[in-house]
């Protein structure tokens, strides 16, 4: 979990080239995020390479605004995904 704005295309760019080059190793990714400038959650899930994303509900007025991920898989280094999202932040 991590508190923060997420800049949007930045998590774009990051999660396409997560995906092309260790998509065959995520066997599932989920997660929930703060966007900037959205009032809404963003809500995303994936298997492999294939990946779903979109606006959900908005935050409630007394929820606190966080961005969570899981990934499971096989030969992925949670420091190196950990450092990458964090490159995605304002």
């Amino acid at each position: 979990m991590q508190d923060g704005e997420i800049d949007g295309e930045k998590l774009n760019a990051w999660l396409s080239q997560l995906l092309q080059t260790k998509g065959p190793d995520i066997f599932r990714m989920k997660g929930i995020l703060n966007i900037a400038g959205e009032d809404n959650r963003f809500v995303f899930q994936g298997v492999h390479m294939l990946f779903d994303g979109r606006p959900d509900r908005p935050w409630k007025s007394d929820e606190k605004r966080k961005n969570e991920l899981v990934f499971i898989g096989r030969n992925l280094d949670e420091a190196q995904l950990k450092q990458d999202f964090l490159a995605c932040f304002i």
